[in-house]
């Protein structure tokens, strides 16, 4: 799977103008651009990569808490790689 350049130069215009966002949320740790997954495999639909250390249920996270499914029409997928140490 290859992202072809239009669709890299959109998904970076949406990282960068809402990463700020992002990394003030709970848990999450890097946003990046990739593709989408669901049940652990990985889709070709490419999407705005928020990761986090780990995920929550909904239920505990306040409103303003919640990472948006979409960002400009671009989807926005949750995935959990744990932490990093340098």
């Amino acid at each position: 799977m290859l992202l072809d350049e239009e669709t890299i130069e959109r998904l970076t215009r949406v990282q960068v103008r809402y990463i700020d966002r992002l990394m003030a949320l709970p848990h999450v740790i890097g946003v990046g651009i990739g593709f989408a997954q669901v049940g652990g495999q990985t889709t070709n639909q490419p999407s705005i990569v928020v990761m986090v250390d780990h995920k929550l249920p909904l239920a505990q996270l306040a409103a303003e808490e919640v990472v948006p499914a979409e960002l400009d029409g671009v989807r926005v997928d949750v995935q959990a790689v744990g932490t990093f140490n340098a």
